[in-house]
């Protein structure tokens, strides 16, 4: 705790704290735009179509997730979304119609939701401040610390605003 007369106050503390980031997807997520496979990027040409996706190495999405978007303000007939999801379904670990950045959050909540948590029942549990986390993520750690933390911080260990205490 201490070296000589010199005490560690953060140690001493008994605070622990929790990294948002470490429930961060580890997977490759790769986008797919269907508008670069539609005719003048604007129609679906059912021939053309399934001629073009044909060429695609479906190989390269082997193990990764995939967000499929279209950028095109086009309509595009539900049998195009069950046709790439077939082709997608046996190379890619997961295939959903957002884009990266929401696919990314979706997978980073699941994580948190599904993490267990228990090593900070009963203590002292500081949320590591980061500016690059989403909201989301903090909804969700609160929602699950609350029940099991005996004070739930935020900030850094040193300096932490206290949200709740549990009695």
């Amino acid at each position: 705790m201490g070296i000589g007369n010199i005490i560690n106050k953060v140690e001493a503390s008994g605070i622990v704290a929790i990294d948002l980031i470490d429930y961060k997807p580890k997977i490759e997520i790769v986008e797919f735009d269907i508008k670069d496979y539609l005719y003048m990027g604007l129609i679906v040409k059912e021939k053309e179509f399934r001629a073009s996706i044909s060429q695609i190495n479906f190989n390269d999405f082997q193990g990764k997730a995939v967000a499929l978007i279209c950028s095109a303000d086009a309509i595009i007939p539900p049998w195009v979304y069950m046709f790439l999801a077939d082709k997608f379904n046996s190379h890619a670990i997961l295939i959903d119609f957002k884009d990266k950045n929401r696919l990314e959050l979706d997978l980073w909540k699941n994580n948190l939701k599904q993490a267990d948590l228990s090593i900070y029942k009963g203590k002292k549990t500081v949320v590591r401040a980061r500016p690059d986390t989403a909201p989301d993520l903090y909804l969700i750690a609160t929602e699950r610390l609350k029940p099991i933390v005996k004070v739930l911080m935020y900030g850094e260990i040193g300096m932490p605003k206290v949200i709740l205490k549990n009695d």
